[in-house]
């Protein structure tokens, strides 16, 4: 009986976290000319962060894979690269279950030694991901914090 209410317990919780937000009835931000000047994010540390201006590129990693080897990459560098080459490095962790996002997720990014902005928000995520593959690491480059 208790595998049973376990079973249904959980079932329910991943249910609950699942994605709603529909491509469709969002906006693509991610297109040649829209500016990012506005863009708030947090970063791993629950710190409101907007972009510098000075951003010449922002890369995202959009599924767990790529996210592990923007990281594996970025912990090969020294610690100034990303203030060095003006880059931001931003994760979506929507698509985590909540529970997995606070137990496990959150807690290894906060051990990192570089800022990582995290789109934590389903809506958000589908107007980064209108039109992208998941599988593949996103460069974006900046112009003004203007989308060249």
């Amino acid at each position: 009986m208790k595998k049973i209410v376990l079973g249904v317990f959980m079932a329910l919780l991943f249910l609950g976290c699942s994605s709603s937000a529909t491509t469709k009835d969002v906006t693509q931000k991610l297109v040649v000319g829209n500016s990012l000047e506005n863009l708030k994010l947090n970063d791993q540390h629950e710190k409101p962060t907007t972009l510098p201006k000075d951003t010449k590129i922002m890369f995202f990693s959009f599924s767990k894979a790529i996210g592990h080897k923007c990281n594996a990459f970025l912990e090969s560098k020294e610690s100034a690269f990303i203030a060095k080459h003006h880059v931001v490095y931003v994760a979506d962790v929507s698509p985590a279950p909540s529970i997995i996002k606070n137990m496990f997720i959150l807690p290894d990014l906060k051990k990192l030694k570089f800022p990582i902005l995290l789109i934590n928000n389903d809506k958000l995520s589908a107007e980064f991901t209108k039109g992208m593959k998941k599988d593949k690491i996103v460069v974006v480059y900046l112009n003004n914090l203007k989308i060249t």
